[in-house]
C-alpha cells in the first residue's frame, strides 16, 4: 500500500519516543564509553570502532566514513528504505498513534496497523484459555506434568503464565470464534489454527500439550510452545512465523530476564523452555533460551542490548550433543566474537545435564559457581581441538595443529590473537619452554594470511637458494622482515669485519630480531661469545660457525630453520659482497617493525580513551601515534627501496 503523506505530529511524536540507542542497538552492538555509545560501523567495513551514539543528543556519528544523524535517517539509510515507511515503522514499534494529512486515506491505514493489534488480542485471549484449561480436569495431567517432573511451585507456573491445549480438535476455535465472534482469519495469521484440507472449516494447532506462551521484550503473547504430553512427535511445536513472531529475532523469556541481564551485566543462553523457567524458580533472572536454533545475529544484538560488558554465556550439556549444539549456536555470532563485540563463554554442565535436570540435585549457589568459572568460547575450543589427542603422535599434533591455526586465523584484535597464539604455542610445546618461541613463530606463519601484521614469508628454502626469489610477487612486509633479519645474520656469521657494525648497530637503535628462530640464533651467539669472555668487542672467534653447529645438535627442530645460514652458495656470495649497503638495509626493516608496533600501541591507547573524561592523556597519544607515524613514512621508502633492490 502507498503511504500517504503523515502529519507533523507524528513524526515529531516518532522522534521523541524512539530512542536512538535502542534503534541503534538492533544492528550495531554497543558499548559505553563516557557518556556516549561506541561501536563498529555498519556503513563501512573497520576494525576498530569509530561510529558513536549520543544518547542526550539522539545522534548517531562515524568519525570513520562521516555517516551521522537521527534515529530515523540511521533506519532510512541501512535499510535503504523511504523516510514515511521509517516513521511508520516506528511508530509501530512506539505506539504512536498515525494521523496523516489526507484523513480520507486514514481509515485504510489504520485498518493496516489494527492487523498487529487484533493479532496481539486474539494471543493474550488464547493464552488466558489454555491457563483456564490447566485447572479444569482435562488438564490436571498437565498440572501434574509441571509439579511433580519439572518440581514447579504454583508461582513460576503463574509467572510464565503456563497453560494447556484441550485433545479435541477444535476446542479453541469454536471458544474463539462462535464464542468470542473472532474472526476466524485473525486465528489463521496468529498461527493458531489450520484449515482442513477437504470438507471446509479449521481445526486447533495445539492439542493436548503443555502450552508455553512466548513474550516480545514488552511482555506481549506472540507466539506459543507446545509440549506433547503422550508420545507424539514432535515432542515440542511452536507457532509458525507470523506478523508478529519470528523464531530467528525472539528469545524465550526475555521479557522476564532483561532486568536480571542488566544487574548481572551477563546473559545466559540456555536450549530449551524448561531449562530457562528452572533458572528463574531457582532466583538466577537472567537466563533467556534459543527456542531450540542456532543463535541468529538478531538474537545476540537484541539481548546484548542489555549487558554493558557484552557478556554472553551458552550453556548446554556436556555430553556429545551438547557439545554439537554449542557448535551450532556459535552460528554467526563467531563474527562478533572474534571481533570481541561479545565476551562469548561457554558452560557445559557435568554429566551430561541440562540446566533443569542440575537444579534438581544442586543449589543455585554451586550453579553460580560453575557460571563464574565457565571459560571463554577460545578456550572451551581450544579444549575441544586437543581433547583426546596425543600430542607427542605426529599426525595427532599434525592435525591439532592444522586446526588450532584455522581458528587463531579467524581473530581480529591483535592483542587477542597474540595471547592465544602464545597460549597455544604452550600447549604444544608440552611443557618444554625452549620451544614455545619456534611453535609461536610456527603458528604465526600459518595464520599469516589473515593476519593485519603479517604475510606468509617465503620459505627458507626458496629465499636462499632453492629457487630464484625474482620469480616471486613483490615481497611484503613479512617477507622483507624474514629477508632482512635472515641476510644481517647470514653476513654475521661469514663476514666477521661486520660483525662489531651490526652490533653497533642494533644497540644504537635497540633493536631486536622479530622472528623468533632468528631471536634463538642470536641468542646462541651470545652465549658463545660471551662464553668466551666478550661483552663489548664482538669479533667472535673464526670457528663460531663450527660451535654453533655443536651446540645446535639438540634442537633439531629449531636447527632445520635456520641450517641454511651456514652455508654459502653463489647467490648469497653476491648478497655478502654488497655488505655496507645490505646491513643498512636490514637494520631500517627492522627499525620500521619496531616503529609499526609502537605506532599501533599509541593508536589503540589513543583510541580507548575517552577525550571528556582524560583530555590530557587523550592528546599525548595522539601526538606520540602521530609521531610515529611520520617516522614510518620517511623510513618505509629508505626499507622498501633498499630491500627490494637487494631482491
Amino acid at each position: 500500500m502507498q503511504i500517504p503523506r503523515l502529519h507533523p505530529d507524528t513524526i515529531e511524536e516518532v522522534k521523541l519516543r524512539a530512542d536512538i540507542v535502542d534503534v541503534v542497538s538492533e544492528y550495531v552492538v554497543l558499548r559505553k564509553r563516557g557518556k556516549d555509545f561506541v561501536g563498529l560501523c555498519p556503513f563501512h567495513d573497520e576494525k576498530s570502532p569509530s561510529f558513536t551514539v549520543s544518547q542526550t543528543k539522539q545522534m548517531y556519528y562515524c568519525f570513520g566514513c562521516q555517516a551521522g544523524g537521527n534515529a530515523i535517517k540511521f533506519v532510512m539509510e541501512l535499510g535503504k528504505r523511504s523516510f514515511a515507511d521509517v516513521v511508520l515503522d516506528l511508530a509501530r514499534r512506539y505506539q504512536v498513534p498515525v494521523q496523516t494529512l489526507e484523513p480520507e486515506q486514514r481509515q485504510e491505514l489504520q485498518r493496516q496497523l489494527s492487523l498487529r493489534e487484533q493479532l496481539y488480542e486474539v494471543l493474550a485471549t488464547s493464552a488466558q484459555f489454555y491457563q483456564h484449561a490447566l485447572r479444569q480436569s482435562q488438564g490436571q495431567k498437565a498440572i501434574q506434568y509441571l509439579q511433580s517432573n519439572r518440581q514447579l511451585k504454583e508461582e513460576t507456573i503463574q509467572q510464565f503464565g503456563l497453560g494447556y491445549a484441550p485433545a479435541g480438535w477444535e476446542t479453541l476455535y469454536r471458544y474463539l470464534v462462535e464464542d468470542k465472534r473472532l474472526p476466524a482469519q485473525i486465528l489463521e495469521k496468529a498461527g493458531l489454527i489450520k484449515p482442513r484440507k477437504e470438507g471446509g472449516g479449521y481445526y486447533d494447532v495445539f492439542r493436548d500439550r503443555l502450552m508455553i506462551p512466548i513474550r516480545d521484550v514488552q511482555g506481549r503473547v506472540i507466539a506459543f510452545g507446545g509440549r506433547t504430553l503422550t508420545d507424539e512427535q514432535p515432542k515440542y511445536l511452536n507457532s509458525p512465523e507470523t506478523e508478529l513472531f519470528s523464531k530467528g529475532k525472539t528469545l524465550f523469556a526475555l521479557d522476564q530476564a532483561k532486568g536480571g541481564i542488566s544487574q548481572a551485566d551477563q546473559a545466559v543462553v540456555v536450549e530449551g523452555y524448561f531449562d530457562a523457567i528452572a533458572l528463574h524458580a531457582a532466583g538466577i533472572n537472567n537466563a533467556v533460551a534459543s527456542l531450540g536454533t542456532a543463535l541468529s545475529l538478531e538474537q545476540v544484538r537484541l539481548v546484548l542490548r542489555y549487558t554493558e560488558s557484552k557478556q554472553l554465556v551458552l550453556n548446554f550439556d556436556a555430553d556429545k550433543a551438547g557439545t554439537n549444539a554449542a557448535e551450532r549456536a556459535i552460528g554467526e555470532i563467531a563474527e562478533l566474537a572474534y571481533k570481541g563485540e561479545v565476551q562469548l563463554k561457554i558452560l557445559n554442565l557435568p554429566d551430561g545435564k541440562d540446566a533443569d535436570e542440575y537444579l534438581y540435585s544442586h543449589t543455585p549457589k554451586d550453579y553460580g559457581e560453575l557460571l563464574k568459572n565457565a571459560p571463554l568460547w577460545l578456550d572451551w575450543q581450544i579444549q575441544q581441538i586437543i581433547q583426546d589427542r596425543d600430542l607427542r603422535q605426529a599426525t595427532d599434533f599434525q592435525q591439532v595443529t592444522q586446526q588450532l591455526v584455522k581458528l587463531l586465523k579467524n581473530i581480529v584484535n591483535s592483542d587477542t590473537r597474540n595471547y592465544y597464539v602464545s597460549y597455544c604455542a604452550e600447549t604444544l610445546s608440552l611443557g618444554d619452554t625452549r620451544l614455545i618461541p619456534l611453535r609461536v613463530e610456527n603458528l604465526l606463519t600459518q595464520i599469516a594470511p589473515a593476519a593485519a601484521t603479517y604475510t606468509k614469508p617465503v620459505s627458507a628454502k626458496k629465499a636462499w637458494g632453492g629457487g630464484k626469489v625474482s620469480d616471486s610477487p613483490l615481497p611484503t612486509k613479512r617477507n622483507l622482515l624474514e629477508y632482512a633479519e635472515a641476510l644481517l645474520l647470514l653476513i654475521y656469521l661469514h663476514c666477521p669485519e661486520q660483525r662489531q657494525a651490526i652490533i653497533d648497530e642494533l644497540e644504537e637503535r635497540d633493536l631486536q630480531f622479530s622472528l623468533s628462530h632468528h631471536r634463538f640464533l642470536w641468542q646462541q651467539i651470545l652465549e658463545i661469545s660471551s662464553g668466551d669472555g666478550e661483552t663489548k668487542n664482538f669479533a667472535s672467534p673464526p670457528d663460531l660457525i663450527s660451535r654453533l653447529q655443536d651446540q645446535l645438535l639438540e634442537f633439531g627442530s629449531e636447527m632445520g630453520l635456520i641450517s641454511h645460514l651456514f652455508h654459502v652458495d653463489e647467490k648469497n656470495q653476491k648478497e655478502i659482497l654488497r655488505t655496507p649497503q645490505a646491513v643498512q638495509a636490514a637494520i631500517a626493516c627492522m627499525d620500521l617493525v619496531m616503529l609499526e608496533k609502537r605506532y599501533r600501541h599509541f593508536l589503540e591507547l589513543w583510541q580507548q580513551t575517552d577525550p571528556e573524561a582524560e583530555p590530557e592523556r587523550y592528546q599525548s597519544y595522539y601526538q606520540a601515534f602521530y609521531a610515529e607515524k611520520i617516522k614510518l613514512q620517511k623510513i618505509d621508502r629508505q626499507r622498501l627501496f633498499s630491500i627490494t633492490e637487494l631482491l
